[in-house]
């Protein structure tokens, strides 16, 4: 086709999607017309003769498909991500459990601990005030 004496490389959406699958296909199959071996969007554009950018925006589908091909799709990453995410959330709420517990136990030992400090100076009060007198045991008394 030309305009104005200009060759355009203009197609059909249609047809260019149907280069873009064929490409793909032919990659996947080991029958690339340049040479590609490993699926990608670039060796796919490559094989179609265009550019990365257009099957980014303007067939989004046919960039998911490539990725389902190399075994990366954008949903099973996603969901791979969901899933991690919510295991972490829950390994979360169950350190945030285990620390309250602890924070718990944590007061209630130093409540017993200052009680048993509080009796100890008692008890030494005691002792340093009190006169100490042995008394003789039954034993020694024979």
């Amino acid at each position: 086709m030309t305009v104005n004496n200009k060759v355009s490389n203009y197609k059909p959406a249609e047809d260019r999607e149907k280069d873009l699958k064929l490409s793909l296909i032919r990659i996947q199959k080991g029958r690339s017309r340049t040479g590609e071996t490993k699926v990608s969007i670039a060796a796919v554009a490559r094989e179609a003769g265009v550019s990365t950018a257009l099957i980014h925006n303007h067939y989004p589908q046919i960039a998911e498909a490539i990725r389902d091909a190399q075994g990366r799709s954008s949903r099973a990453t996603r969901d791979a991500k969901q899933n991690e995410l919510t295991a972490e959330r829950k390994k979360s709420a169950a350190y945030r459990q285990e620390l309250n517990e602890l924070k718990a136990k944590i007061q209630k030992l130093a409540s017993i601990n200052e009680v048993l400090i509080e009796a100890n100076r008692i008890l030494k009060a005691k002792v340093n005030d009190a006169k100490v007198v042995d008394l003789p045991s039954k034993n020694s008394q024979r």
